[in-house]
């Protein structure tokens, strides 16, 4: 799971595997692979830098055990 922000300052958890799209609306709007959407403070760059983070994590983690 990854933290991320939503406008009004709420922090929730979001499962990456579950996102389809992720677009810059002037915010960043998030699109789950079940058509939910979410808006957020983060840029497009910070939610793509955060997913790429999760998958080295979890590959590491497969890997050494």
């Amino acid at each position: 799971m990854i933290e991320l922000t939503k406008l009004n300052y709420d922090k929730f958890f979001i499962n990456p595997n579950l996102v389809e799209i992720v677009e810059h609306t002037p915010d960043t709007m998030i699109t789950t692979i079940s058509g939910k959407k979410y808006h957020v403070l983060e840029s497009v760059d910070e939610v793509t830098d955060t997913c790429i983070e999760y998958y080295m994590k979890i590959h590491m983690k497969n890997f050494n055990g």
